[in-house]
């Protein structure tokens, strides 16, 4: 597989690097690349890059490291996420999974809150349909005629009316 990284150049302490495409398999320090695609040079702070070529190789299915996927996206060459290179310590990476599972929990919170405020309006609204239906179903009612009550004539005996020997005798103890 071909990819894209950085060999040295330089004297000790002068480091220079090379971007080259090289096979995966070959050295770093002094294998024969393929092609020169640039160079790094991180004491003058200065780099160049053969962009076509990049794109290019990348279009083919070269793979870039790490490091060279950062520098080609800080140099707008490849548009993407920065990867993070360096390592970190056992006890930083638990601080930053730790963080990351609270932000995730925070995230299903406010999820689930909003989804109970969704169900709750949807409650409120159906009781308020239900209130309505039931103002309406009143306000028809009363809109029918009342019929009127029976009077004392059609069959109705007051216990005054009645003779003093057929009212019900009250028990007396």
């Amino acid at each position: 597989m071909l990819t894209i990284r950085l060999t040295r150049k330089g004297k000790k302490n002068q480091p220079f690097f090379r971007v080259v495409l090289i096979d995966k398999r070959r050295s770093t320090k002094g294998g024969r690349f393929v092609e020169d695609l640039g160079y790094v040079d991180p004491l003058k702070k200065r780099r160049s890059f053969n962009k076509e070529r990049i794109q290019y190789w990348i279009s083919k299915g070269a793979q870039t490291s790490a490091t060279i996927h950062n520098l080609l996206v800080s140099e707008k060459i490849i548009e993407a996420k920065k990867i993070h290179v360096s390592k970190l310590s056992k006890k930083k990476q638990t601080e930053i999974d730790a963080k990351k599972a609270e932000d995730i929990q925070k995230a299903e919170a406010a999820v689930t809150a909003k989804k109970a405020a969704e169900e709750a309006k949807k409650v409120a609204e159906a009781d308020a349909k239900a209130s309505a239906d039931a103002k309406a179903m009143a306000d028809k009612e009363a809109e029918k005629p009342v019929e009127s009550a029976p009077s004392e004539a059609e069959g109705e005996v007051k216990v005054e009316e009645l003779a003093p020997e057929e009212k019900p005798e009250e028990s007396v103890e």
